[in-house]
């Protein structure tokens, strides 16, 4: 009989894994999602014909496995295949407009729409009521605005970090002292990161620091700086690998965002013999002996459960709830660790502006103002909003009348605290008071406001994390079960390092590998393991 493969999640990790399934074997996959949309936190929202990109995405990645994917799902546009080169191990190919012809299987060459469009990074800090580059620079510019007395401050903390690092990096508040001095890491990072986590950065893991800013420094960003000044007017490599992600000056995103990728996706895996349920939750997960057989879903839109048995089984579910539906004789150590882990939740209200606005510094007017940023930090210690994001600059197509401005106010928080807990409409007036109180608008300007609640956005590294191998060690016990994906491991990964992890698994099932180790080592800033020719 043909062979299953279950697959809970219609995100990334789940689409990719169903997708390399069909590609590479016989396996039949069935994804189940429990909510209505497909992408996960990847997906794109559509309010009145202007799109919402939750927390943002850009397409780009060192893996070439990961790249070349994504071209091939959604091609360049004409425009950048004309002006862009593509080098990638050490090789360099030519992107061409040229769209491939129509086949069984997909729908590229009548759908105009379905193109990645190359877009130029842009992401700022705003504090004291000034744009600061992002990540923070010790440019001429930078210590201008900080005045003299900061920088010389900044400079001795920074030199002090580099000849007296602390030995051991327990904190991300260790992780970022060894790398920007105090000074910086209080001016720019500490209240930032805990208004985005909710906790003092002494309590978070360094391995957070790892996984989203690992080799990024001060002496770092100086000599991208320097690099960027000598090679200014040279051909751009879209792959840029060499570059640390949080450097990253061009990237790629679909026409109209995230979402319309992973919905093609979705729609070729069920066009090449694939099922994606839509409202179906896994509520118990059936086990035997070393081996997961089959899970009970319930249809959210009719009520009714459903038994679904596979061979295999691929979860991108929070550990919490896989641990919590096991049927299975799960040790209370493991329990105690999956009931521990933490999430920070997500908020974003989108704001519809006739236009952004800034002080003028001599008249002290709010005057319309065009901003090329994609995302913009605000480090302002007297709101909430954590940051901000200019849909137009992502993609012109994000929006529906391109005379309008539309923006993303992002705020952290925990499901079931006082923010989250606030009526739509009260979190809706926070949002425009506090885009208003930063200068950034007026609210004359405010055409129209929505809020969207993401939870479960970012597994966290506190809680019961430092004790995540015990949790890890036992799940791996089930041969045919695979963890991929952000919420699937526990680990905070970006779309193409989630991608990566199902891409590994089906690798693993092809060569009959029972380990898990090369999915679990897949980490933010390597080479991702690829193989160089």
């Amino acid at each position: 009989m043909q062979k299953k493969a279950i697959i809970v999640g219609a995100g990334p990790a789940g689409l990719t894994a169903a997708y390399e399934l069909l590609q590479r074997t016989d396996i039949v996959p069935i994804v189940l999602e429990k909510s209505t949309d497909i992408g996960g936190i990847s997906k794109t929202v559509n309010y009145k014909g202007n799109r919402i990109d939750i927390g943002g995405h850009r397409f780009f990645s060192k893996s070439d496995r990961v790249m070349d994917w994504w071209m091939t799902m959604m091609p360049l546009d004409k425009e950048a295949a004309e002006i862009f080169s593509i080098s990638y191990q050490n090789k360099t190919r030519e992107v061409k407009a040229k769209r491939p012809e129509p086949t069984s299987d997909t729908l590229v060459a009548q759908d105009p729409d379905l193109i990645m469009l190359v877009r130029k990074r842009l992401s700022r800090i705003y504090f004291l009521k000034q744009f600061f580059t992002y990540p923070i620079q010790l440019s001429i510019e930078t210590l201008g605005k900080l005045g003299l007395a900061t920088t010389v401050k900044i400079m001795l903390s920074y030199l002090y970090a580099r000849a007296f690092p602390r030995k051991e990096e327990k904190s991300l508040e260790d992780f970022m002292v060894n790398r920007f001095g105090t000074t910086l890491y209080h001016l720019f990072f500490k209240d930032y990161t805990e208004k985005v986590w909710g906790v003092a950065c002494k309590d978070i893991s360094a391995e957070w620091g790892a996984q989203r800013i690992k080799g990024i420094s001060i002496g770092k960003a100086i000599a991208h700086a320097v690099k960027s000044a000598i090679d200014a007017g040279k051909p751009k490599d879209i792959k840029q690998k060499g570059v640390e992600t949080s450097l990253i000056e061009k990237f790629l995103y679909p026409k109209h965002g995230p979402g319309q990728l992973w919905e093609e996706v979705a729609r070729q895996v069920t066009e090449k013999g694939g099922t994606v349920l839509m409202q179906h939750d896994v509520i118990k997960i059936h086990t035997q002996g070393n081996q997961v057989t089959g899970v009970t879903a319930l249809d959210r839109a009719t009520g009714e459960t459903v038994l679904l048995e596979g061979d295999y089984f691929f979860s991108t579910m929070p550990m919490q709830e896989l641990v919590a539906d096991l049927d299975a004789n799960v040790p209370a150590n493991v329990k105690e660790v999956a009931a521990g882990l933490m999430y920070r939740d997500f908020v974003t209200i989108g704001i519809l502006l006739k236009n952004l606005s800034l002080t003028d510094k001599k008249t002290g007017e709010q005057r319309p103002a065009k901003l090329e940023d994609t995302w913009i930090y605000i480090q302002e210690k007297d709101v909430k909003v954590g940051r901000l994001q200019l849909f137009n600059n992502w993609s012109p197509y994000m929006v529906k009348d391109p005379n309008t401005t539309w923006v993303g106010m992002e705020y952290f928080c925990n499901k079931g605290d006082e923010f989250w807990e606030q009526p739509d409409d009260t979190i809706r007036i926070k949002a425009i008071e506090e885009l208003c109180k930063i200068g950034l608008a007026q609210q004359s300007d405010v055409l129209d406001a929505t809020v969207l609640r993401m939870e479960k956005t970012y597994p966290a590294y506190f809680g019961t994390y430092n004790r995540f191998d015990e949790l890890r060690n036992y799940i791996d016990t089930f041969e045919n079960l695979f963890l991929v994906g952000r919420n699937g491991m526990h680990k905070y990964n970006n779309s193409d390092h989630s991608m990566l992890t199902a891409m590994v698994a089906v690798d693993n099932i092809e060569a009959g590998i029972v380990t898990k180790s090369n999915i679990w080592s897949i980490n933010t800033e390597q080479e991702y393991h690829e193989e160089k020719k």
